[in-house]
């Protein structure tokens, strides 16, 4: 391998990284909460099960730790005029109705279900056993 070839490969692997951090920054913008919460919602009116579990599940998908701190953020997003720009284009975009749209959401809903019953399983795997109550 030449010098040069390594230069190339040491600069492609440092812009990889800095493309796996601005991903994994992203999650926490007004016009990707706009965009899930449009979608969720939409679960929501389908899902009873689903109801009043938005930003548990939002933090969850994203893999975020489940705060006040963090709900606290999400809240201030939803504020923010890019937030209400693109949940209006979001909530037209999905007010169309096809059954291709309404399969494609139902594997969307079970599958950002199964990943906020993910996230709280390790949370009830630690939390104590109740036993039986004692007389």
């Amino acid at each position: 391998m030449t010098a040069s070839s390594t230069a190339r490969s040491a600069v492609a692997a440092l812009l990889l990284l800095s493309a796996a951090t601005v991903a994994f920054a992203k999650p926490l913008d007004a016009a990707g909460l706009a965009r899930f919460d449009a979608g969720y919602a939409r679960c929501e009116q389908k899902y009873e099960h689903m109801r009043g579990h938005a930003d548990e599940a939002y933090l969850g998908v994203y893999r975020i730790k489940d705060d006040d701190k963090m709900r606290a953020r999400l809240a201030e997003l939803r504020k923010k005029a890019a937030y209400q720009t693109e949940r209006a284009k979001a909530d037209k975009r999905l007010s169309k109705q096809s059954p291709e749209l309404d399969k494609k959401f139902a594997s969307q809903c079970a599958a950002t279900w199964g990943q906020v019953a993910a996230q709280a399983a390790p949370a009830a795997a630690s939390a104590p056993a109740s036993g039986p109550a004692k007389k």
